[in-house]
């Protein structure tokens, strides 16, 4: 099967749609299909995977976001010849998939990775709410209608498309990881490599340092909650437009030597730097299903998260984590309980393993490819494509 990933953007921008593409291509090629990843932007840059077609395009600011111009001739030539193609950002990515794919009748499929009423928020916070959701709902609904098959991953975002107006009509499919590297790392990190004492309950953050993940509420927790635990240490892992400030509220806290700022890290060392925390600890409320949570899971650490569609839909309050109202006080008093309990974060961590299993790409991709298989079947009577 010749199956195309349609992106706005792909490496060497680091994110969860990013992994999710990059772990279903290696998975698939591993089962004898080939993949092609259409993009757009970053055309310097060398990948270390084959069949990457990158087309011309304007960065959005720092958000990572590429604005595509005009899609490559390479890319034209291929994208007729495709079995099925996959869309994981509507606006760009997903335009240019219709425009290209409709014509030849290759089955198109979207996954809505993302709460865009909630992102627009952030990043187009300077025109009315009520425009920014009266367009993004009505584009949404027009482009579900227009494509094949439109996943959820998962069931609050399921629900979220139906309220919102986009989709009754989706097909719960959810996120995955590859579970084996994060089980076990290839070069486990310590605490004490960040100066965090032997004896410190470790608290670890991946993900964007940025408004839309509520990092000014994790923060607040955080300080709230050393100021009761002595030991309570916190790893920070990424970069964003909220970094100086959540630096400078660590700093004037006096905490500057319990928190460990390390960048960006590559998706690659992710396991290793995991294997020195205890806990995993998200405040983002605009998750849909999050590959964070999932690998941490995964490497063992339990999670703690505010209630909301996505991280509730993975963590289950008192068996894997915590879920806590968007509240700091209430998410520290979380910290607190689980970083004085050592019972406790044994328990909730041997949970949070188990969970993990489930979410494997292993067993993920076999459903995708059934969903493909069933397109393909579909809409060229084929049942070659195996």
């Amino acid at each position: 099967m010749r199956i195309g990933m349609f992106a706005d953007m792909y490496k060497p921008h680091l994110s969860g749609v990013t992994n999710y593409i990059s772990l279903y291509k290696k998975r698939f090629e591993e089962l004898g299909h080939e993949v092609w990843i259409f993009t757009f932007g970053h055309t310097e840059y060398t990948d270390d995977e084959p069949r990457v077609i990158r087309s011309p395009a304007i960065p959005w600011g720092d958000t990572g976001w590429q604005m595509g111009l005009v899609l490559s001739s390479e890319a034209k030539r291929i994208v007729p010849t495709l079995d099925v193609a996959h869309v994981h950002h509507p606006f760009v990515s997903g335009r240019v998939a219709l425009e290209y794919c409709r014509p030849t009748g290759i089955p198109i499929v979207f996954t809505n990775h993302t709460r865009y009423d909630l992102y627009s928020d952030t990043y187009a916070w300077f025109m009315p709410k009520t425009m920014r959701y009266t367009y993004i709902r009505r584009y949404l609904k027009e482009f579900a209608s227009d494509i094949d098959l439109v996943l959820a991953p998962s069931p609050g975002i399921k629900q979220w498309l139906a309220e919102f107006g986009v989709t009754d009509e989706s097909v719960l499919l959810s996120n995955c990881v590859d579970t084996e590297p994060f089980r076990n790392p290839a070069a486990p990190h310590s605490r004490e490599e960040y100066g965090f004492p032997s004896d410190s309950v470790v608290f670890c953050y991946l993900g964007r340092v940025s408004a839309e993940k509520n990092m000014e509420l994790l923060t607040r927790s955080f300080i709230h909650a050393a100021d009761e635990v002595s030991n309570a240490c916190l790893l920070v892992l990424g970069e964003g437009a909220a970094l100086s400030e959540t630096k400078k509220s660590v700093k004037e806290a006096g905490l500057s030597d319990r928190v460990h700022f390390a960048g960006i890290t590559p998706y690659s060392e992710v396991p290793d730097y995991l294997a020195a925390a205890d806990v995993f600890v998200t405040a983002s409320v605009s998750e849909v299903h999050p590959l964070v949570v999932m690998e941490a899971f995964a490497a063992g650490l339990p999670a703690i998260g505010v209630r909301s569609p996505g991280v509730g839909d993975i963590v289950e309050d008192g068996v894997t984590g915590f879920l806590t109202p968007e509240d700091a006080g209430a998410f520290a008093a979380r910290m607190v309980e689980i970083a004085t309990d050592r019972g406790l974060r044994e328990r909730l961590a041997s949970a949070a393993s188990t969970t993990a299993g489930r979410y494997d790409v292993r067993i993920m991709a076999e459903e995708l490819v059934g969903h493909y298989q069933r397109l393909i079947a579909e809409r060229f009577g084929r049942a070659d494509a195996m």
